[in-house]
């Protein structure tokens, strides 16, 4: 899982375009972040892709008043409302963005071009029409912070039990590159202006659960040393994993939920 998704980005300061909060310009650089370019293609009205300044307005106009995410996996539809076009897309991305209003969509492709030690990142967002309908299997704010918070808790106890957090040199690193990475994180703007502080809270925990799930994925198998040990351990992490793909959802959609009650 990213722990930033650039369809976050792009919803989070989107939102605080439309709401005033941001001029146009600020919100393409922070959408942008460390990549090098991104563009928007099949926009309406518009036969060649664009910047993000222009795309952001374009949305607009076409009736945007809000930009929601969608993070699904397979299996798990989370945020999407259809049509199964636009589904197949952003799953395969893994991410999408949702204009409230505008019945349109946005899935990211990106591409990476330069040598070793000097590749950069150009985005395409592949603008398509959705469905207008309620997105799949977004908590509130609430729920994600309480499922979050109950995940952790037994997700520990199991990986802790099974000895599945690592063991030796490579872990060791991963788990110091970790609290690195958090460290560094802290203090950060989690989310753009405009946004309540629970939505902070809650995808910063987020955030932080899966980054936990990927190390534990990708250091092997750890202590864990039976087939029986090692289908607990899957079993531990995918509802983690789920809950903290739902809050992270949950997060960027608040200020969209919000405005719509």
């Amino acid at each position: 899982m990213l722990s930033e998704p650039r369809a976050g980005r792009l919803a989070a300061w989107g939102n605080a375009l439309i709401t005033g909060m941001v001029s146009p310009d600020d919100a393409a650089v922070a959408i942008v972040g460390d990549d090098a370019v991104h563009r928007v293609e099949g926009l309406p009205g518009e036969d060649a892709p664009v910047g993000l300044t222009l795309a952001l307005g374009r949305l607009r106009t076409l009736g945007a008043s809000g930009l929601r995410v969608a993070l699904p996996a397979p299996g798990h539809p989370l945020g999407l409302s259809g049509p199964p076009e636009f589904n197949a897309r952003a799953l395969e991305a893994e991410e999408a963005v949702i204009c409230e209003g505008a019945a349109l969509g946005l899935v990211p492709e990106v591409y990476e071009a330069g040598p070793e030690g000097d590749v950069h990142v150009e985005v395409v967002w592949h603008c398509l029409a959705v469905r207008e309908a309620p997105p799949a299997d977004v908590p509130s704010l609430a729920e994600a912070e309480r499922e979050l918070a109950e995940a952790l808790r037994d997700a520990t106890e199991v990986l802790t039990r099974l000895d599945v957090a690592g063991s030796g040199p490579v872990a060791e690193a991963a788990v110091a590159a970790y609290r690195a990475r958090a460290e560094r994180s802290s203090g950060r703007e989690v989310l753009a202006p405009g946004y309540p502080p629970r939505a902070v809270r809650v995808l910063e925990l987020a955030q932080r659960v899966g980054a936990l799930v990927s190390l534990a994925s990708e250091n092997g198998h750890g202590g864990a040393v039976s087939a029986s040990e090692m289908a607990a351990r899957g079993d531990a992490l995918r509802p983690v994993e789920r809950v903290a793909r739902r809050a992270q959802v949950a997060a960027y959609n608040s200020v969209v939920v919000e405005r719509g009650r």
